[in-house]
């Protein structure tokens, strides 16, 4: 069984092509600056010797028609596929599914205009995942599309933690709630835990670190999320690259009355100007690292900052959990930041976490146990893998067709 992935943005399409009796990766690829000039389009795959291969192409790439093309003429070109008939299945990244969607949907005119009347909670990222969608089954009508949701995994929050503590009516009336970002992410590397620990899924409790530019966490009890981090959109939480996470909301109103600053500027105030980049004026962790070796105080205030609020989060989901099996970093960051796994559990004895730090002062390219072998709580790095979510998220819908 092929099935391909797609991830598609305002201005860009990631995909990857799977073969899904083994989890291999056929081909893999991006089309970036859709809209512009100076569009490009790569493909990475296995030539015929089994070496491999790369293509990339700049040029006018107009819209999502036309980078839907040009996957498909790169696939073909490569003998990945002869045409896109010969996929059994698309599956789309979809960032929102509110509370319409609590698990993968087959497409069709219904979860379209569901997509659709979720745009409004998702303005940055629901076009693009529907504009996708849309071209895929114009191209390929007979493939069967599914679409796969970053809120799916977290529709398993209780009420009195997915509520905000708002007047009721703005819950029923334009659906204010957390709804967590990740899930695809978290989902995963959960399911990885559980069978690394050898224990079933739903017997597993977790607290899963997805740390990239991006970052969330998520508490997992016997192998469903119970609280996470994001909330109506992916601004709460954690301090991240450039969003601030967790503030005083009259920050806002302050701001406006004593700084003039308009709803607009608030958002690009919070989304694009703070976090790390607002305290140090990076939003690259691995220049942070340098530079706070290097002595720039306020980079290594913006690390200080960074790892106090991760070990805040690891503190209140111990105390909801009651009981953690693991503690799952993944991520750019997760996986390869080692002073951030370090600094984030440090002081954590008494919640039964303690690193290994000989183990844990490596880059993990692998499912790694980072946590002393006497550690009551494991501590694993365990490499993420939406793409891979995504297809056999997929293949299990189009299987119970």
């Amino acid at each position: 069984m092929k099935i391909l992935v797609l991830n598609a943005g305002s201005s860009s399409v990631k995909y990857q092509l799977f073969e899904m009796n083994d989890n291999q990766v056929l081909a893999s690829g991006l089309i970036e600056k859709i809209g512009e000039m100076d569009s490009l389009a790569k493909i990475k795959y296995c030539d015929e010797r089994g070496c491999e291969a790369k293509i990339e192409r700049v040029g006018n790439i107009k819209n999502h028609d036309d980078a839907l093309a040009i996957i498909s003429d790169l696939l073909i070109e490569t003998k990945v596929i002869a045409s896109l008939d010969d996929l059994d299945g698309v599956g789309h990244r979809v960032v929102q599914g509110g509370s319409l969607f609590s698990k993968p949907a087959l497409v069709d005119a219904h979860v379209i205009e569901g997509i659709e009347r979720l745009i409004p909670l998702a303005p940055l990222h629901n076009p693009g995942n529907l504009a996708g969608i849309k071209v895929s089954l114009e191209k390929s009508p007979s493939v069967p599309q599914v679409a796969v949701f970053d809120t799916a995994f977290h529709a398993t929050l209780p009420q009195y933690a997915y509520l905000y503590a708002l007047p009721y009516k703005l819950f029923e009336e334009a659906n204010v709630r957390r709804y967590g970002f990740h899930g695809t992410s978290h989902h995963f590397i959960v399911k990885e835990a559980a069978k690394t620990l050898q224990k079933p899924l739903n017997e597993l409790n977790a607290i899963t670190l997805h740390l990239g530019n991006g970052a969330s966490m998520c508490a997992v009890k016997n192998g469903k999320s119970i609280d996470t981090t994001m909330g109506l959109t992916p601004l709460e939480g954690l301090i991240m690259g450039t969003r601030s996470g967790d503030i005083d909301p009259a920050i806002l109103f302050y701001l406006a009355r004593t700084q003039g600053y308009t709803i607009d500027t608030l958002d690009t105030l919070l989304n694009k100007e703070s976090g790390l980049k607002g305290i140090c004026g990076n939003n690259d962790m691995r220049e942070i690292g340098k530079m706070a070796q290097e002595g720039d105080e306020k980079a290594k205030l913006a690390l200080e900052m960074f790892n106090y609020r991760i070990k805040k989060y690891i503190g209140a989901y111990s105390a909801i959990l009651g009981r953690v099996d693991c503690i799952i970093f993944t991520g750019g960051i997760g996986e390869n930041d080692s002073d951030v796994r370090r600094d984030s559990c440090q002081g954590l004895s008494n919640l039964g976490i303690e690193i290994d730090e000989s183990v844990n002062n490596q880059r993990c390219s692998s499912i790694t146990y980072i946590s002393t072998t006497s550690s009551p709580v494991k501590v694993l790095v365990i490499p993420t893998n939406e793409e891979l979510e995504i297809a056999l998220q997929t293949k299990e819908v189009i299987e119970a067709l």
